[in-house]
């Protein structure tokens, strides 16, 4: 027993001294780079970042360059392409009269006045305020009044600025003339009587073939036929000045409530005169 004590302490003591087994050279070479490419690979990532960052940095510069020269050549093709649009528009606008909108009278629409206009609403005039602006002030637009209503009439200066056909119409309500044609004597809104250019005149040997009632019946149907044709020559102007794109609206004459009995009533012109006729007698009552 005590031999086998013995022997089993000897035994203990030779493992106790026995050198640790040699790792095989693959397992060391595995342990080796698992444990000094951690430590390396930091450095050498940094290393290549920094490298590449600068790297980076000049292609990025280099972009700048490029897309910086680009922006200048784009700049300038817009701006060409603006000015042939502006001097397309220009010679669309003014009917072939300027490429670079030095327009003598430009539309409505280009105007500081019919901006305003716009904005601030109608404007009220008396016939004496309306009166200034006839053409002869060139710092002012040029106004026209018809059925009491005043257009701006500016684009149309050759006609109704100074020298112009129409000038007699500015800066006045005109309304009588431009139905009876008498430009100087009818500058005035006062219809009165004008009915009459269209009116038949008597005649004692054509009347004597009516009664008297078919002649009062035929004087009233006359009458309200004149009327018409007053009504409708005025309506043509107005319709003229409020649906022209060249003219626009600006306000209205300002005139008391009781301003026409003030008025003595006109006798119609010489031309309106002219074109009267003698009333003619009906088929029917020729063979009587």
């Amino acid at each position: 027993m005590a031999d086998s004590l013995d022997a089993t302490l000897r035994q203990r003591k030779v493992e106790k001294n026995e050198p640790a087994a040699s790792v095989p050279e693959t397992e060391t070479a595995t342990t080796t780079t698992t444990t000094t490419t951690p430590a390396a690979l930091p450095e050498k990532k940094r290393k290549k970042t920094k490298k590449g960052s600068k790297q980076a940095t000049d292609d990025d510069d280099d972009d700048d360059d490029v897309e910086y020269e680009n922006r200048w050549v784009d700049f300038a093709r817009v701006l060409t392409f603006l000015f042939f649009l502006s001097c397309g528009l220009s010679y669309l606008v003014s009917s072939g009269e300027s490429f670079f909108w030095s327009m003598k009278v430009p539309p409505k629409y280009l105007r500081t006045e019919w901006w305003k206009s716009q904005w601030n609403g109608p404007v009220y005039m008396t016939p004496e305020e309306l009166s200034a602006y006839d053409g002869s002030d060139p710092t002012k637009p040029i106004y026209l009044a018809i059925n009491h209503t005043i257009y701006d009439v500016t684009a149309g200066s050759r006609m109704y600025g100074p020298g112009g056909s129409y000038n007699i119409f500015a800066g006045t309500d005109a309304s009588r003339g431009f139905v009876t044609g008498c430009f100087k004597e009818d500058r005035t809104p006062d219809m009165r009587g004008v009915e009459a250019m269209f009116l038949p005149l008597d005649d004692p040997e054509v009347d004597s073939h009516f009664t008297s009632a078919e002649l009062k019946n035929l004087r009233a149907q006359e009458k309200r036929q004149a009327e018409k044709k007053v009504y409708d020559g005025l309506k043509h102007w107005v319709d003229f000045f409020a649906k022209s794109p060249k003219y626009s609206l600006v306000g209205y004459v300002k005139r008391p409530a009781d301003w026409l009995e003030k008025e003595p009533q006109r006798e119609l012109c010489a031309q309106a005169a002219k074109g009267r006729k003698v009333r003619k007698i009906p088929a029917d009552k020729q063979a009587q």
